[in-house]
């Protein structure tokens, strides 16, 4: 029979103030955690683990966690006995052994009588001290666990073990030692971050991080009226990952309405008030004012900013704080030790003492932003000096979020409504490059309310138009942009040049015709100039600077004619240099233009350098909206030419942001690519439904570049599965019924992945159309990646070319070593061909070489199929001989090393300052010494010298 028993109500739970809250959303973002704590609580024979103990802050998630494996061992059949530790009862021996063991007295009468004698006294709960014989006690409780296992599993679990009375815990500490492996399992959980004494020092630790941003922003947005925009984001790092304080933060944020009560306090927080209510109000008054500086402060203000604002020159007034575990003091900066509270600390007092608080603070920290910003918290109205200060001080701390709320709270401050017109557009384009699309549709909705300049209202719908595509609405950000130009702009070149450019952008990600056509137009627009634009003082006068207009320029001119424009445009352009000094805002939107027109030119190596150089400064910065342009070529150049490694890190980060942001159009770009990477990798495959998810609410048809990413990601699945046809059908759905590409860019870069599908599913023909199209719409001067990528797939669907040139012209140029996987590609279907010409040993050659290069970059699925091809032309494996280490030198033997670590050739020369091609070489020439003739085969050949060893 199967028994829980629950100790008292979980007023800890780390999941919302009640157990309903927690039902439904506690588990968000602890699938690893929750994985490893189920394995602890199955016991059974041959369990080894002697127990887990969960470690955290409060809220963070240990009482949940616990009542997930409770209820699953339940289910599964096993003896759950839970308890709960409590403070009031630390001095009442076993007090926790009787919430555990109240449910199974009735089967002590298989212990002995002195045991069972002992047992019964221990749990009699008289007051004062126990008689019972402690150490009867630890044996006979073990042993009835042992009895009970005996017809099931048993599972003890124990929250809040460090507040449990010493005589339970050396009884738990007994089992742990002695009931290893019995059919028990034991699971504890402590608030704090080290284990409890008397515990057995070999007790497995799980610690519980606070959630990732992505999984914070996924509970929050599962809450009912949760925040959105710049309130969401604050929440977000108010809470720091701590689900309780997420879901407490979001329900204050529910009744904001009700925010203010008489006498100016603001509602305190319910768990708050249970958990740290008690602890504050005991303090001494001047530690508790002095909490109020602190909760008040910036976070990371300075300890001296501080204590001058209190004018208490004593270090001993946060002492009584420190030992109730209230605030930690230490490099000179005061830290609350858990994210409510510092809520708590400061919303307990009235309006009038906060106020005299930030005028304080604002007097201590001296000139600049932070001053600017403690006026701001303090002003009780429009306050044109305020106002003027957070607007110059709004980027000292070159943080896009920091700067776009002074700059809001700047608009929100000033008296004359052309000053607020110009800081609320001025927010709205540091808002854009903070990322959330909500908070950038806020602010220009009440933008839209003033009356405004031409270059402010350029300003405002370049941000705005930037936000609706990074939504995935590009044909409202295009109609946006192309009204406001047509509206606003006699010609001035500056604010033609910012609304183009986020056009271009926007076309870029639409790929429809017509916004084409009238990008065009709106290009030749940015030449003119205007004694308006002369004027210009904001943001856009950045854009006059000649090697910044003309970066952007080509930029646009690149997406108004795709077709071969790149690479002659760019060989006219100026390269960024790539110095150690941050760029200016201006030199970072040359440098992204830049590398786009790099990307879209097929220069790989020029476009990593700009964008790796302008990726730092964006992450660094917080730019994430202006970071989110960037992303999707960035990872598509490193994949294309295999640094995998570095896209998957890229696409995680990424992705994880985009979800954090809202940006739904990012999201699924990179959770393509994402499926592009473990395609190319096989194995097991991702479960593609949250991604399915994202690109179902899209409308693809107005986001062809992310339509193409998503068909090409799944035609890659589908042939690494084997299915050719399903492959095929995707490819194909990259181009029109007559050829013509869905994407520009994209599309015609699958035309030799198209053919080898066609080739395998009888298609040539269909796929020989679509060649002829993109051949003709490639122009005479196609890129090198294009041209050989022309040549593979004319060597296989072509009816008319002469297959040996085409692919001897595909896999010789030394260029396409930059495409290690598409050069694999086009040696694995010149390998088919020369074996169907029946010329085996040259057949061989090549898929020699194509193995190589798939398993130097862990391209599992195409490494399998040339094997198969060698297999098929006859080539025998070769043996694993002793090693001799004597014939390499120590160079060699790095890189042999770093290969059986599984790093490409690529990334083995990026650690040793070595061309790929020099890598290359080093293990073609070292194979035969070490009898070896794959990569794969230096791991198991290391593995075995490495044992023979020891």
């Amino acid at each position: 029979m199967t028994i829980e028993t629950a100790g008292r109500a979980d007023t800890g739970a780390a999941v919302g103030p009640d157990d309903r809250e927690a039902a439904g959303t506690g588990l968000v973002g602890r699938e690893a955690e929750l994985e490893r704590i189920l394995r602890g609580a199955r016991p059974g024979p041959g369990t080894s683990s002697r127990g887990l103990l969960l470690l955290g802050e409060e809220g963070i998630g240990r009482t949940r966690l616990l009542r997930a494996a409770r209820e699953q061992a339940a289910c599964e059949g096993a003896l759950v006995l839970s308890a709960h530790g409590w403070a009031v009862e630390r001095d009442h021996p076993y007090a926790c052994l009787r919430q555990l063991l109240s449910s199974v007295l009735g089967g002590t009468g298989g212990l002995p009588e002195p045991q069972r004698r002992a047992l019964a006294t221990a749990l009699a709960a008289l007051p004062g001290p126990s008689p019972a014989d402690a150490p009867l006690v630890q044996v006979a409780v073990p042993a009835l666990l042992e009895c009970l296992a005996a017809s099931a599993p048993v599972l003890l679990t124990v929250d809040d073990i460090q507040d449990c009375d010493h005589a339970s815990l050396d009884v738990i500490g007994s089992v742990l030692r002695h009931l290893s492996g019995r059919g028990v399992s034991v699971l504890l959980a402590a608030r704090g971050e080290a284990a409890t004494a008397g515990l057995p020092t070999e007790l497995g630790v799980l610690h519980l991080a606070p959630l990732t941003p992505r999984a914070a922003a996924a509970l929050l947005d599962e809450q009912p009226g949760a925040p959105r925009g710049r309130r969401r984001l604050e929440l977000l790092g108010e809470a720091r990952g701590n689900p309780q304080a997420l879901l407490e933060l979001c329900r204050l944020e529910r009744s904001a309405a009700d925010r203010t009560l008489p006498g100016g306090k603001l509602p305190q927080l319910r768990f708050a008030q249970d958990e740290f209510e008690s602890r504050l109000a005991v303090l001494p008054a001047v530690t508790q004012h002095a909490l109020l500086y602190a909760a008040l402060a910036d976070p990371g203000e300075d300890l001296c900013t501080v204590m001058t604002a209190l004018d208490a020159p004593d270090l001993g007034v946060w002492a009584p704080a420190e030992a109730a575990g209230i605030v930690t003091v230490a490099d000179g900066r005061i830290s609350f030790r858990h994210p409510l509270v510092r809520r708590a600390a400061g919303a307990r007092h009235p309006a009038q003492l906060r106020r005299m608080a930030h005028l304080a603070l604002a007097e201590a920290a001296g000139p600049g932003a932070s001053r600017a910003r403690y006026r701001a918290a303090a002003a009780l109205g429009p306050d044109e000096s305020i106002a003027a200060a957070l607007e110059a001080t709004a980027w000292d701390m070159q943080d896009a979020f920091t700067a776009a709320a002074a700059l809001e709270q700047a608009a929100r401050l000033s008296p004359g409504p052309r000053d607020r017109a110009r800081r609320l557009a001025e927010a709205l384009a540091a808002a854009h490059l903070v990322g959330n699309p909500d908070w950038v549709r806020d602010l220009y909705q009440e933008f839209a309310q003033i009356g405004a300049d031409a270059e402010p209202t350029c300003l405002a719908a370049a941000a705005m138009g930037a936000a609706l595509s990074l939504s995935s609405f590009q044909e409202e950000a295009f109609d946006l942009l192309l009204d406001v130009c047509e509206r606003m702009l006699p010609g001035e070149g500056p604010f033609a040049l910012g609304l183009a450019s986020v056009a271009a952008a926007v076309t870029d990600q639409s790929a429809l015709p017509q916004h084409r056509s009238r990008l065009a137009a709106l290009l030749a627009r940015t030449e003119g100039r205007s004694q308006a634009a002369s004027d210009v003082t904001g943001s856009l006068s950045r854009l006059d600077d000649a090697e910044v207009g003309s970066a952007l320029r080509a930029f646009v001119s690149v997406a108004a004619t795709p077709h071969g424009s790149a690479a002659r445009v760019l060989r006219r352009l100026e390269q960024p240099r790539l110095g150690a000094l941050p760029d200016s805002p201006e030199r970072l939107a040359q440098r992204l233009a830049v590398a786009w027109v790099a990307y879209q030119a097929d220069e790989a190596d020029a476009c990593l350098r700009q964008y790796r150089k302008a990726d730092a400064q964006l992450r660094t910065r917080k730019a994430l909206g202006l970071r989110a342009w960037s992303l999707a070529p960035m990872a598509d150049t490193l994949l294309a030419t295999g640094w995998w490694t570095e896209a998957e890190a890229l696409l995680g980060e990424g992705s994880g942001g985009a979800a954090v942001l809202g940006q739904s159009r990012v999201q699924a770009d990179l959770d393509a690519l994402a499926l592009t990477l473990s395609a190319l990798r096989g194995g097991t495959m991702p479960d593609p439904s949250a991604a399915e998810a994202h690109w179902r609410v899209l409308d693809l048809e107005g986001n062809r570049a992310t339509q193409a990413r998503i068909l090409r990601a799944r035609a890659l699945a589908a042939a690494a599965q084997g299915d050719w046809a399903r492959a095929f059908r995707k490819w194909r759905a990259l181009f029109d019924a007559d050829g013509s590409p869905l994407h520009p860019f994209l599309s015609p870069r699958t035309v030799a992945e198209l053919a080898v599908a066609a080739q395998r599913t009888g298609r040539g023909e269909e796929a020989a159309r679509i060649l002829a199209q993109v051949r003709s719409q490639q122009g005479e001067r196609p890129t090198t990646r294009m041209t050989l990528l022309l040549h593979h797939a004319a060597a296989v669907v072509d009816p008319e070319g002469d297959p040996e040139q085409h692919f001897q012209l595909a896999v010789v140029n030394p260029e396409s070593e930059r495409w290690p996987w598409e050069r694999a590609q086009a040696r694995l279907s010149y390998a088919v061909w020369l074996r169907r010409c029946r010329r085996p040993l040259e057949a061989r050659e090549q898929l020699t070489a194509a193995l190589e290069m798939a398993e130097g970059l862990g391209a599992a699925p195409l490494a399998e199929t040339v094997r198969a091809e060698l297999r098929a032309s006859g080539a025998a494996g070769a043996a694993d001989p002793d090693v001799a280490p004597a014939e390499l030198t120590a160079q060699q033997w790095q890189i042999v090393r770093l290969a059986a670590g599984g790093l490409s050739n690529r990334e083995i020369g990026e650690r040793l300052f070595l061309s790929p091609r020099t890598v290359g070489t080093h293990l073609y020439n070292v194979y035969p010494k070490l009898g070896v003739s794959r990569r794969h085969q230096l791991r198991d050949l290391l593995s075995a010298g490495e044992t023979g060893t020891d």
